[in-house]
């Protein structure tokens, strides 16, 4: 969402650091550059000119001025008041009551019925929590269908309105359920409309004093920029919102409204969708969101993301395997799935401090999904012997594999190789302390080279590797630590020989 802003932002700040000593001119004439970017970006007018202000007022200072690395200073000082202009600090729900009412409202088409599942999933994952899910938009075609198949689907219980009941009669009904059920959390999925009218706010108010809700959470469609922002200070006004959910966050909207949302209305943004599967709703960090806006990535999220998505049993059984080169075309194929769970591999660059500027280095260059799933499909067409025994596959196997997955002999040739040539690494580098990067992608696919945590299909000259400690995905695509590994490697094969030598003496 933020990419056309963090370009600018980037082109700012590199003028600044270019130059040894700053004076006001340069000081003004960057803070004019980065009031342009804003505006560019559909930032409110207001909270750009306060926000310039701010910043111009502390990077003027002598302290600044003076010092050796100014332009870093700035650089701070810009991402200091844009975590002020996000919130400051993460919000938590208020989920103190017995059971607790999380009022979900907002206009047609922003995405509450969906953001209402997906909330459920987080709470019962993260929190352990009991949702209840409320289907209460009785105008809207399919709407309470749509909520009854996500709770499905999610194996989260679901109040069984109908659409000839009244939405405040839904509501009071289903908080008894939830009473007598012993779930402690209620989402009450609350219709909307195509535009603010005062049947809609009437029924909202009616809804709010028979329920009486800990959150009345306002979901705003991000792509819809300055328009959310008003919207949300119309329903603030009305019902006194306690928070903002944010969608459609991994669009290419210009982020105006995360930007604004917080000074216009004086609510925090809690949450934010960054897609549209119903795992994909993150808490609004807004330290982290102002970091992957200055390019600096954001790897704590990163963190997050294989913690949650990544079995730790199962990392530990793999990592095993590793150390023990008993990793097979099976394992390979985990490891892919795997990372596709954590998103799309541009996503996840963005997260990686620096990797921003390098994705944008690459310009036209495809991300590595399709050659995956090129690579998921030879290995879907062997047998589980032939995964499990690569030695097994002779010239009529890789024939039949090449048809079943609709790629080449060669292509199946170049990948066995490149994975046998994996193993024999593995088993070298046994006594040391590094891991070997996954096998190259076989010729004809777009993208060789290996990908972070050594799994195939990084542009090259990419760094591979995820950060150390992150479960599931193995690191070992930093050339230091191989070369580090295969040093150690070979002072432990040179002692055996010479302790060898000196008892063939003795």
């Amino acid at each position: 969402m933020f990419d056309s802003l963090t370009d600018r932002l980037d082109d700012v700040f590199r003028k600044i650091r270019g130059h040894a000593r700053l004076t006001e001119e340069n000081v003004q004439t960057a803070l004019r550059e980065v009031r342009l970017a804003l505006l560019e970006a559909d930032v409110n007018f207001k909270v750009v000119k306060d926000f310039i202000e701010r910043v111009r007022e502390r990077a003027m200072g002598q302290d600044v001025l003076k010092s050796l690395t100014p332009g870093q200073q700035v650089v701070k000082i810009v991402h200091d008041e844009m975590v002020e202009l996000l919130g400051g600090q993460a919000q938590e729900l208020d989920l103190k009551a017995s059971p607790a009412v999380i009022m979900v409202v907002g206009l047609q088409g922003s995405g509450k019925t969906t953001t209402c599942a997906k909330l459920a999933l987080k709470l019962r994952r993260e929190l352990k929590r009991k949702p209840y899910l409320v289907p209460a938009d009785v105008y809207r075609p399919a709407a309470i269908e749509q909520l009854h198949k996500l709770a499905s689907q999610l194996d989260i219980d679901a109040f069984p309105s109908t659409t000839d009941q009244s939405p405040v009669d839904i509501c009071v009904a289903a908080l008894e359920e939830a009473k007598r059920s012993g779930h402690d959390v209620v989402l009450l999925d609350t219709a909307g409309r195509l535009h603010i009218d005062e049947a809609l706010m009437e029924e909202l108010s009616a809804i709010k004093a028979r329920t009486n809700p800990g959150e009345i959470l306002f979901v705003a469609d991000a792509m819809t920029g300055q328009d959310a922002v008003t919207v949300a200070a119309s329903f603030n006004e009305r019902l006194g919102v306690t928070g903002v959910v944010l969608t459609k966050m991994d669009g290419d909207a210009r982020g105006g409204a995360a930007l604004s949302v917080r000074q216009v209305t004086g609510k925090a943004i809690k949450l934010v969708g960054t897609g549209e599967k119903v795992a994909d709703l993150e808490v609004f960090h807004p330290d982290r969101v102002a970091s992957r806006i200055l390019g600096m990535g954001d790897i704590l999220t990163l963190i997050e993301k294989a913690q949650t998505d990544v079995d730790a049993e199962e990392a530990a059984a793999m990592e095993k395997k590793l150390r023990k080169a008993q990793f097979t075309l099976e394992d390979f194929r985990t490891q892919m799935r795997r990372v596709k769970k954590l998103g799309s591999i541009e996503g996840l660059l963005k997260l990686i401090p620096g990797m921003s500027q390098i994705r944008k280095q690459l310009g036209e260059v495809q991300m590595p999904e399709k050659e995956m799933s090129r690579v998921e499909a030879i290995i879907n067409s062997m047998t589980k012997a032939e995964r499990a025994t690569p030695k097994l596959i002779n010239v009529s196997r890789k024939e039949r594999i090449a048809r079943g997955s609709g790629t080449t002999v060669l292509e199946v040739s170049q990948l066995l190789k490149n994975f046998s040539q994996m193993q024999k690494m593995m088993q070298r580098m046994m006594g040391g302390k590094g891991m070997p990067s996954m096998p190259k992608m076989p010729p004809g696919m777009k993208m060789p080279g290996g990908m972070p945590g050594g799994m195939p299909g990084m542009p090259p000259g990419m760094p591979g590797g995820m950060p150390g400690g992150m479960p599931g995905v193995p690191g070992g695509g930093d050339p230091e630590a191989i070369r580090a590994a295969r040093a150690a490697a070979k002072a432990a094969v040179k002692k055996k020989k010479e302790q060898r030598k000196k008892r063939k003496k003795r």
